[in-house]
């Protein structure tokens, strides 16, 4: 092996042990009052309303979402592809409202890696697989005796080896998006973006393709976030953020076992979104009552007395004690 190719694996490998560094109290990935507006023909569309997020380093996360919530203008956002409105993002410590042109292209090379749902996208289809998964080093400069060296590797760990010298049109919709996970993975992104990467394979290829996602975050170090609305995907990962209307609502946080506690998020401007079967349940409209206890905070609907500071109790049944 050249000099050069034993320099640039020395990189990957420096890069590679630096993920495995504190990146910080606040997170990789920051997102602070996050607000995306689009405007078209003098209509305004608020896809990201005040968005929080933090998402450490070696997480994998799952966002989910109805369609319109946020989701993919966030990974958007976050991948370098687009700006917000306003508000604050960092990952990896660049600022994602304050990078240049070059700044941007650099990061979009090194720092993330992205999936995207559409197999078509991921791929080109004249170029082998290893060939495909090459070309971001080449861009990267990377030596060629090392690029595909470190495809070949990467389509080992991913387990596609066999893949390597298919063309995109020779291999299954699960082996395509495999190669594609080894595409955004080839430059040692400390993040790896993925927008529903599942959403066009059957059941046994999802699985093969979120296990790739699995091996990217564990033996390959990247941070990752999915976004998806396979509860198979979501139901595997420690934490799953579920957006509503431009913002994170309520949070899954899973144990060892698999089983999961829900939690309502409060974001940094004291806001938080309730459940709908919460609101429909104890008819909560407009204005709503908050009273302070000893340990926690009671919401009571708008229509009780000012001179009650909760619903009566109940007379006791008969017989009762």
């Amino acid at each position: 092996m050249t000099d050069d190719a034993v320099n640039e694996l020395a990189g990957l490998e420096e890069r590679a042990r630096a993920r495995s560094r504190p990146a910080g109290e606040e997170g990789l990935v920051v997102c602070d009052n996050l607000v995306r507006v689009y405007r078209t023909d003098g209509v305004e569309v608020q896809a990201l309303q005040g968005l929080d997020l933090v998402v450490a380093e070696g997480e994998c996360l799952a966002l989910v979402g109805a369609s319109g919530s946020g989701k993919s203008t966030l990974l958007s956002i976050l991948s370098g592809l687009d700006l917000p409105t306003a508000g604050r993002a960092r990952v990896a410590g660049h600022d994602l409202l304050a990078m240049g042109r070059r700044e941007r292209l650099a990061y979009r090379r090194r720092t993330v890696g992205f999936v995207w749902q559409q197999t078509a996208r991921n791929l080109l289809p004249y170029l082998t697989a290893l060939e495909n998964v090459a070309l971001p080093m080449r861009y990267a400069r990377v030596p060629r005796r090392a690029r595909r060296e470190r495809a070949a590797e990467l389509l080992g760990v991913l387990g596609i080896a066999h893949c390597r010298d298919r063309r995109p049109g020779e291999l299954s919709g699960g082996e395509q998006q495999r190669v594609a996970v080894a595409v955004a993975t080839a430059n040692s992104p400390r993040v790896l973006l993925a927008d529903e990467p599942t959403g066009e394979l059957d059941t046994a290829g999802g699985e093969e393709v979120f296990a790739a996602l699995r091996r990217a975050n564990e033996e390959l170090g990247a941070t990752v976030l999915v976004v998806t609305h396979d509860p198979l995907v979501s139901g595997q990962v420690r934490r799953t953020v579920r957006m509503r209307d431009g913002r994170t609502s309520t949070e899954t946080l899973r144990g060892e076992g698999g089983g999961g506690e829900e939690f309502t998020v409060l974001d940094r401007a004291g806001r938080l979104q309730l459940p709908g079967d919460f609101v429909e349940r104890y008819g909560l409209r407009g204005r709503v009552r908050l009273t302070a206890e000893t340990d926690h905070v009671g919401i009571w609907p708008g229509t009780l007395p000012r001179t009650s500071a909760r619903p009566p109790t109940p007379p006791p049944s008969p017989g009762s004690p």
